[in-house]
């Protein structure tokens, strides 16, 4: 089979197109043939590692989420599997199956029906961008703990950086659990794409006030803050929370340490909660895939222009410039077309 792998850390010059026997699923897993699979953040920096050229043994196939069709299963897994449609989550964390290849193995739970309307390319941008975007939306003390229609009716959640993978996430679960969306932009162009996705205010931060823009449309502060760049948005964070409310912090894109007034959020009984996939818990992402079947059920989440989610393809062979895509911060969602 035709699989990308790399066996040391570095750019993505490492990335080589190689053949590899096909994987066979071992106890509890499923072998899926891979029609799309997805890039983020994440995958460049696991393949870059610390910055130095260190070796990879086994070789890693990159990317982590995909989708595709279950074409064998292992023992411990209903024969009924074979033909299903599904999309991939966390195909190469701790493995070295990632879907950057024509097959890949996974545990089965890793691999969720994906319903006949949902095209391949939706399956393939759900894993990381929308299972960290619930888990940003429900880590309230106050919750709520499931994503839905009416579960954040009341509620205000601000999205920094709406026109990203996970900010795009955000504000598609928010509005499908009925809270009011506020997001934040750096330029015209991006709050088109907010806009598209679903955000009920969008504020331009290069050109308006973050601050006094929120205050006007929560006079009480914010019940969620989902945050991209906290090292940078802090202290608005403060200012705009509500009493009770929670800051998820998903990335540290504007640097790797906050500062924060402890009295202020005492009295606040503030929650400040980091997120990364891989170690969050797993009765929080399995209520992810459960609230994320409904909502595909639904029709409730897109990709594509009309979302706010521009797509960029890439065939296998070019999955280099794929991961430099992302590595140079393309706006929209890097798909490499498999199959």
């Amino acid at each position: 089979m035709r699989r990308v792998v790399y066996d040391v850390t570095g750019g993505p010059d490492v990335l080589r197109l190689d053949d590899g026997p096909e994987p066979e699923p071992g106890p509890g897993e499923v072998r899926v043939r891979v029609h799309r699979s997805g890039v983020n953040p994440t995958d460049w920096k696991s393949r870059r590692g610390s910055g130095d050229s260190k070796p990879v043994n086994p070789p890693q196939t990159p990317n982590q989420d995909g989708s595709g069709v279950v074409e064998a299963v292992g023992t411990g897994v209903d024969q009924g599997r074979v033909g299903q449609r599904v999309w991939i989550w966390e195909a190469a964390y701790g493995r070295p199956y990632g879907t950057a290849a024509e097959l890949t193995v996974l545990p089965e739970r890793q691999a969720v029906p994906l319903p006949d309307d949902a095209s391949f390319d939706l399956g393939a941008a759900l894993g990381v961008p929308f299972v960290t975007a619930h888990r940003c939306l429900t880590v309230a003390e106050e919750g709520p703990h499931h994503l839905g229609p009416g579960a954040l009716t009341g509620k205000t959640i601000l999205v920094t950086g709406g026109a990203g993978a996970v900010g795009n996430a955000a504000i598609q679960l928010g509005r499908w659990s009925d809270a009011t969306v506020i997001t934040t932009v750096s330029s015209p162009e991006k709050a088109q794409l907010a806009a598209a996705a679903g955000a009920d205010h969008i504020i331009d931060y290069k050109q308006q006030d973050v601050v006094d823009e929120v205050h006007k449309i929560a006079p009480h502060g914010v019940h969620t803050i989902v945050d991209v760049s906290a090292a940078q948005n802090a202290a608005h964070d403060v200012q705009v929370l509500a009493p009770n409310g929670a800051v998820a912090i998903y990335a540290d894109g504007a640097g790797d340490e906050v500062t924060l007034p402890i009295r202020p959020l005492m009295m606040r009984n503030a929650r400040w909660q980091f997120v990364l996939l891989y170690t969050v818990r797993m009765a929080a992402k399995e209520q992810a895939l459960e609230d994320l079947t409904l909502a595909l059920r639904h029709g409730a989440i897109r990709v594509g222009d009309q979302a706010g989610i521009p797509l960029h393809h890439f065939s296998l062979e070019q999955t280099a410039q794929a991961h430099a895509a992302v590595q140079d911060g393309v706006t929209g969602k890097v798909l490499i077309d498999v199959r």
